[in-house]
């Protein structure tokens, strides 16, 4: 299977908050296992892996679709790894978990999945679709697809929504306003050595 199914809070202890994959909060605040405790010092590759890893988890994303975007990251002019940053903050799924139609991202490619979302007026099932700034997200004019986001609207999984995104709640409409900036991504990730991590194979 492609897609992680295992315990999320299992890879929160391991790798820290995945404020996209989950909103539980662990009460161990060390690594799972029988050595979690005790562990030695990491080496630079370890570092590597587990920022790495933080990418693959919260986004939801294959390791042959996370190396793709470093992939399109390292053809675009600037810093590679803001440009990671920004392609995966921009994909569909992500940008309706960060309006508050979802909880989480995997809930927002499940509702992205099931013909709920639609651009521009359009139903787009793609959770990978790019989004780009001017593009208005809505939801299905259905009252299966209204009452669903509806629903999750009135507990968001983040607080805030960025500031490169605005929501309307009365209409149950987002729009992307400009690409998201640096502090806007709500994941603590070290971008730099995910290019790193990387740079053997991309």
């Amino acid at each position: 299977m492609s897609r992680y199914r295992g315990p999320r809070l299992r890879l929160v202890r391991r790798l820290g908050d995945l404020p996209g994959l989950t909103r539980k909060q662990a009460k161990r605040n060390y690594p799972p296992g029988q050595h979690g405790q005790n562990r030695k010092k990491r080496s630079e590759y370890a570092l590597r892996l587990d920022e790495k890893q933080k990418l693959k988890f919260n986004y939801g994303l294959t390791e042959r679709q996370l190396l793709r975007y470093v992939r399109r990251a390292r053809r675009v002019k600037g810093s590679t790894g803001l440009v990671l940053l920004q392609l995966l903050e921009m994909r569909l799924d992500n940008t309706v978990f960060r309006l508050g139609m979802a909880p989480t991202i995997p809930s927002a490619r499940q509702l992205v999945n099931h013909g709920h979302i639609t651009v521009d007026g359009e139903v787009v099932s793609i959770p990978s679709y790019g989004c780009k700034p001017g593009q208005v997200i809505g939801v299905k004019a259905s009252e299966k697809s209204r009452r669903l986001v509806q629903q999750n609207t009135e507990n968001p999984g983040l607080l805030h929504t960025p500031g490169h995104l605005e929501f309307d709640k009365t209409k149950l409409t987002g729009k992307v306003n400009g690409v998201v900036d640096r502090e806007w991504v709500a994941l603590q990730v070290n971008e730099l050595r995910v290019i790193e991590y990387y740079s053997r194979q991309a």
